[in-house]
């Protein structure tokens, strides 16, 4: 990773954590709206490529952060 400071790294996983939550949100919501049952609705949660691609970025953050 570029040299970047802890505050930085802090910043980008508050921001990345809330836009997860949001999509989080927003596929829940919209599973709901579509009367879906929740299994269906966790299971989609669970298989999201974005939602993945998230985690994915947010344990490589913190591992950085907590490495320092």
């Amino acid at each position: 990773m570029t040299d970047v400071s802890t505050q930085e790294l802090d910043e980008s996983i508050e921001q990345l954590t809330a836009y997860r939550d949001r999509l989080r949100a927003d596929v829940v919501a919209m599973g709901q709206k579509l009367k879906l049952p929740q299994k269906k609705i966790d299971s989609t949660l669970s298989e999201h490529p974005e939602l993945q691609r998230i985690e994915g970025i947010l344990t490589q953050l913190v591992a950085e952060r907590q490495s320092r």
